[in-house]
């Protein structure tokens, strides 16, 4: 079985974002100008944290320093008030950091919510096109790899990137204040580590990166076999899919390997680099010891020095106790920061192509005219026009549709609809036919002005659609598609689907006409039976009645038929088109068939050949052509 699912990856994983510090800075835009307040409260909770552990660590000298001055007779009133100083300070530390974790988590949920909101809510915004650019699996990452990539990020990453600058600013200060010569230490060691993390971490990253492309390839794959399962079984292709899945899973597991080995080998060089640092500072502060002393090294291991050296070596021994503390505190964040380097590369990337999506241009509503009910003259369903001073005009809506020279193509090096020329008056059934790809549903799609076309004009009731708002023009067509969807619910709910103010016995009446009602009140629960995953506990006939029996209780003035009797019976079929027979009375309906016995009774039928209507007609007068519709309904020629 063909593999059709390594695309559903793309969005989810396999790139770097394209300018990081451009999309880091508009997420924390994004996350904290919503929460100005707790944002402050996390600053100033982060920058007490810091200072706190920095400042506990400089108690350390006093107290090391007092008892090597003097000894026993050491000022144990100084050093007890200074533990006790050390406990309150850290146990501030303590607790305004768990305050700022907690907050900084609040946040992040929020964030993440609020971003779910306005991708979804833009989604519903956007034209038809871009879903045609974009399969299912892509879209379903940014909800759910893309966005999950950027949890760590806000509640752990983040804080701990603003605890840090603060506690090495911090740090900084006093090891500048204590000793510049070890500060260099430091410094050198530091930038070793910082090599180190560059060019092991770049690598992680890269193979991080591989890690989730392969990953998206992977789910993709077992969502296209578990939902082909019928499929598999009836080809007897479990092997072909058992080699398909091993393929992809061996892909994944040898990006995790190489990703997990640079992650995991990244600590210990680091860590070890950081012990290094620890042996150099204690080496070069014994030696700086040993240089205040009256002869050298020997006057650290001998009594013979004066009080003041001694005191000078206790000061120097508290200082250096207190630089390593200092040391740790200063690679502490920096070590945190390297380990979560390829979680940062990946939440940026995520969080980038969601803001693509979101920076995606919204469908164009199109033009001033408003479909109204009820305040025309008439009191019925018309199209209101603004002609200026606040007044207006009132055209009825009848469902007038013509087509006047119409060129589209989906793209502008290939024309799909050349010179499109037909009407279709209140009341009338028109009907398409051809092969695949001729453009029948493509006609229908302008009709809802799903694309717009190249040049040419549709008029709806004398209007240009261009001047009719989207979202009210689509208020007055039906539509009946191929690919039935139905949604999670009842029955009754998805029929009322076509329009939601409708009573209960409107949408029996709808399921009536549409022959659904025979069926549905056979089951378990009759109409409150409970839908579930798109209709899959009925058969595909039973989903495409339910379909009609949506269009129908809509009451729109034109309905639009897309292959919508395909996967009935032409028993059922028959009995459909009588019930259809009654609901178009007065309304302008669209058909797109294969069974030509379905469009005898039409008005006008259309013949398209390659985006051209090739013969037009009734029923009657095209079998008196004996054209290209004589031969598909002889059977001397067969639709593709």
């Amino acid at each position: 079985m063909p593999n059709m699912s390594h695309a559903h990856g793309k969005m989810g994983g396999g790139r770097r974002a394209k300018n990081p510090m451009k999309t880091l800075g508009r997420l924390l835009r994004y996350t904290f100008s919503r929460n100005k307040f707790a944002t402050a409260c996390v600053v100033v909770f982060v920058l007490l944290a810091s200072v706190a552990n920095v400042t506990a660590a400089s108690r350390v000298s006093i107290i090391i320093t007092e008892l090597m001055d003097h000894g026993a007779n050491a000022d144990m009133s100084l050093i007890y008030g200074n533990i006790i100083a050390m406990g309150c300070i850290y146990f501030v530390g303590s607790l305004t950091s768990f305050l700022y974790n907690i907050i900084m988590m609040y946040i992040a949920q929020g964030t993440l919510k609020k971003m779910r909101d306005d991708m979804f809510a833009k989604m519903q915004g956007l034209p038809l096109k871009y879903f045609d650019s974009h399969t299912h699996g892509d879209l379903m990452s940014l909800y759910t790899n893309d966005v999950d990539t950027m949890r760590q990020l806000l509640t752990q990453t983040i804080p701990q990137m603003i605890s840090s600058i603060i506690t090495l600013v911090a740090v900084l200060v006093f090891m500048v204040m204590y000793s510049f010569t070890l500060l260099v230490v430091v410094l050198v060691v530091l930038a070793g580590i910082a090599y180190a993390t560059k060019v092991i971490g770049g690598r992680s990253a890269k193979y991080y990166l591989a890690n989730q492309k392969a990953l998206g390839a992977l789910n993709g794959y077992v969502e296209e076999m578990t939902e082909g399962q019928k499929v598999i079984k009836v080809f007897c292709h479990e092997q072909q899919a058992r080699e398909g899945f091993k393929e992809l899973n061996d892909k994944l597991n040898e990006a995790g390997s190489k990703a997990n080995t640079y992650a995991f080998i990244m600590g210990p060089i680091n860590n070890n680099l950081g012990y290094l640092q620890y042996v150099l500072i204690a080496v070069v502060g014994v030696l700086m010891m040993a240089l205040v002393g009256e002869t050298g090294l020997l006057s650290i291991f001998c009594s013979v020095m004066s009080a003041e050296t001694a005191n000078r070596m206790a000061v120097m021994a508290g200082m250096l106790v207190s630089f390593l503390m200092f040391t740790r505190q200063f690679n502490m964040p920096v070590m945190q920061v390297s380990q979560q380097f390829s979680a940062i590369v990946m939440a940026l990337a995520g969080a980038e192509r969601i803001f693509e999506m979101v920076d995606e241009e919204p469908e164009d509503e199109g033009g001033d005219i408003t479909l109204t009910h009820g305040e025309s003259a008439e009191g019925e369903w018309a199209w209101k026009k603004p002609v200026g001073d606040g007044k207006f005009e009132y055209i009825p809506l009848k469902g007038d549709i013509r087509f006047n020279d119409v060129v589209f193509g989906y793209t502008p090096e290939k024309v799909i609809l050349k010179h499109i020329t037909l009407y279709a008056k209140p009341g009338q059934k028109i009907a398409f036919v051809g092969s695949t790809g001729a453009g029948k549903t493509t006609i229908t799609n302008l009709i809802n002005r799903f694309y717009n076309i190249q040049s040419g004009e549709i008029t709806y009731d004398g209007i240009n659609i261009r001047d009719i708002r989207k979202s009210d023009l689509r208020r007055s067509l039906g539509v009946v598609l191929q690919d039935t969807h139905l949604f999670t619910g009842t029955v009754m709910d998805n029929i009322r689907y076509g329009r939601l103010n409708a009573t209960d016995e409107e949408c029996i009446k709808a399921a009536k006409l549409a022959n659904a009602d025979s069926f549905i009140v056979h089951l378990p629960e009759g109409y409150q039976t409970m839908i579930r995953g798109d209709g899959s506990n009925l058969s595909q006939g039973q989903r495409q009645l339910l379909a009609i029996a949506r269009a129908m209780v809509s009451e729109c003035p034109v309905l639009i038929l897309d292959e919508a009797t395909s996967s009935i019976d032409t028993r059922t079929e028959k009995l459909i088109e009588q019930g259809m027979d009654k609901l178009m009375e007065g309304r302008t309906v669209f058909v797109i068939a294969h069974r030509l016995s379905t469009v005898r009774n039409s008005k006008a039928i259309m013949v398209l050949e390659h985006g051209e209507i090739i013969e037009r007609g009734s029923h009657e007068q095209l079998i008196e052509q004996k054209g290209k519709y004589y031969q598909l309904y002889t059977g001397a020629f067969e639709l593709e």
